[in-house]
């Protein structure tokens, strides 16, 4: 866990217990500082993240103080307001930040008051994923020609999963949820071989490869997202603190692959990757296809 959350989660267990009331000043970042041996810039951080949960907020010639009691909201509530702002937060934090305090303090309404429209964190997170692959706009017909739809809707998805990074990792593979969108989506990709004597069960597990293949390449960007927000350094630019150290390995004389690739162009890119391997799977569709 960043540091910055453990400080968070210790002020926030503190205003929980009842330990520090409403209007009640929380360290400041230099108490921060000297409290969990942090730098200043991290307990700035845990300022914010605790402000963002409406558990604090600063007042002038005062400083950082405990809020009171949101303002209720609860009759501007709806299923779709909830989602959108569950969505927003993953976007920008990830999953593991979310919560229904969160949710609640960010549309400023009591957090029981969202358990009478999603009442459980599963059905949140099924609705989330939901309205995420509402996203994927298809035309109403598929394209002339199988392939020509596969890559359509590859790239679409692929798209979906980068604007949320947080939701190819919500999604099982063995248990699916059942999401009204997903369950369009899948249509759409039958519907696609009909000029074929592809058989159905045969076509459902073509989308399922399909899908798999553009999910398992977008789980890296959750992972992706939260290292750039802990650390500060874009995949580029924490690939270029590791040459030096790369280069070195790669350079033994016991890896002459690797050796020699480091002497030829290779983009250690994800949407290289994408392109690289959408091609190679439908090049390998085409003569499994033709043979039915």
């Amino acid at each position: 866990m960043h540091p910055y959350r453990r400080i968070v989660a210790d002020v926030r267990r503190r205003i929980e217990s009842g330990e520090l009331g409403p209007g009640d000043r929380v360290p400041s970042a230099r108490q921060i500082t000297q409290e969990w041996g942090v730098a200043i810039a991290t307990a700035t951080k845990a300022h914010a993240a605790l402000r963002e949960e409406g558990l604090t907020v600063s007042r002038p010639g005062v400083g950082t103080v405990v809020a009171g009691p949101a303002p209720r909201r609860d009759h501007e509530l709806t299923i779709e307001r909830i989602v959108a702002a569950a969505v927003e937060i993953a976007d920008a934090e990830g999953m593991g930040e979310l919560s229904m305090r969160r949710i609640a303090s960010r549309l400023g309404v009591s957090t029981m008051a969202l358990y009478r429209h999603v009442p459980s964190r599963d059905e949140l997170t099924l609705a989330m994923i939901d309205a995420a692959l509402g996203e994927v706009r298809l035309p109403p017909r598929p394209p002339a020609g199988w392939r020509a739809g596969l890559e359509l809707v590859a790239r679409l998805e692929w798209r979906m999963f980068q604007r949320h990074p947080w939701l190819a990792p919500s999604m099982s593979l063995t248990r699916p949820q059942l999401a009204p969108n997903a369950l369009g989506l899948t249509e759409w990709v039958l519907a696609i071989f009909d000029g074929t004597r592809l058989s159905l069960p045969d076509r459902m597990y073509v989308q399922i490869l399909l899908f798999s293949f553009v999910r398992g390449l977008a789980s890296a960007l959750e992972p992706e997202a939260e290292a750039i927000r802990d650390s500060g350094l874009t995949d580029e630019q924490w690939m270029d603190t590791q040459v030096g150290t790369m280069t070195a390995m790669m350079t033994s004389a016991s890896l002459p692959h690797l050796r020699d690739l480091t002497t030829q162009p290779f983009d250690f890119d994800l949407g290289q990757l994408f392109e690289f391997g959408l091609a190679r799977l439908l090049d390998g569709l085409v003569p499994y296809i033709e043979r039915r």
